[in-house]
């Protein structure tokens, strides 16, 4: 199974989630030979409820995700922590309601050693985003916050701004904390979909994935067209969000 464990329905926080938009982007990475995807909507985003009303009203859910046209997709959410850094959640999609209902509480937003609190439970998998990019690093942080992910993750846009030497060190510092290093294009729009993306055994739950990573059957591969395809979806971005404006 190929998953991406970062993608966005929505291009920016001023952009509506249209169903129309948000299936072309699915066709979009099935295309790119992806069978599942994680959604990890940015949890301040205004339209972060109604993306998931709408898949509630448009496709059938079994096991732990959305059946999409045959491309499976993992409920999820992106968290920034006050103390820095970015959080991707992804779990059932009760469980991602709750903790949306939960953060909507915090109106000075959350430190990391809370929010791992609030997420500790075993259903829930736990990936630190891009942490080497300089704007929003985790590596600030303690290697006992660090150790309580899951899996760090090895960022599509940051491979594209840093070099291939960032997938080894993020490699290198997985393992020393002994934990997993997954990737995820951070895909917000559709040229983005395959550039980077995990092979993995056939999975349907949460905890199925969770076993894959810490078990470490997975393989992170990188499209060698990775920089043509984010140039592209920069640039498509760019274009978009002045129209926006």
């Amino acid at each position: 199974m190929h998953i991406d464990f970062h993608t966005h329905a929505n291009l920016s926080r001023k952009s509506p989630i249209t169903l129309d938009e948000f299936m072309k982007k699915m066709e979009e990475a099935s295309l790119n030979g992806l069978d599942a995807l994680a959604l990890t909507e940015n949890v301040n985003h205004p339209n972060f409820t109604n993306l998931y009303n709408m898949l509630d009203n448009n496709f059938s859910y079994e096991n732990d995700y959305y059946d999409v046209n045959g491309l499976k997709v993992f409920p999820g959410m992106q968290v920034d922590v006050k103390d820095k850094g970015s959080f991707l959640i992804i779990a059932n999609r009760e469980t991602v309601q709750l903790i949306y209902k939960k953060l909507s509480l915090q109106e000075k937003g959350i430190r990391a050693d809370e929010l791992m609190e609030l997420v500790h439970h075993d259903h829930v998998l736990k990936i630190a985003a891009h942490p080497l990019r300089e704007s929003n690093s985790w590596l600030h942080h303690k290697d006992e916050t660090l150790k309580q992910f899951d899996a760090l993750e090895i960022n599509g846009k940051d491979l594209y701004r840093y070099g291939n030497t960032m997938k080894t060190e993020m490699e290198t510092l997985a393992s020393h904390l002994q934990i997993g290093a997954v990737s995820g294009s951070n895909a917000d729009q559709r040229f983005h979909y395959g550039c980077i993306f995990n092979e993995i055994p056939e999975c349907t739950t949460i905890d199925q994935l969770k076993k894959a990573i810490q078990e470490k059957e997975y393989k992170v591969h990188v499209s060698p067209f990775l920089h043509p395809k984010i140039k592209a979806a920069n640039f498509v971005s760019m274009f978009f969000r002045k129209k926006a404006v």
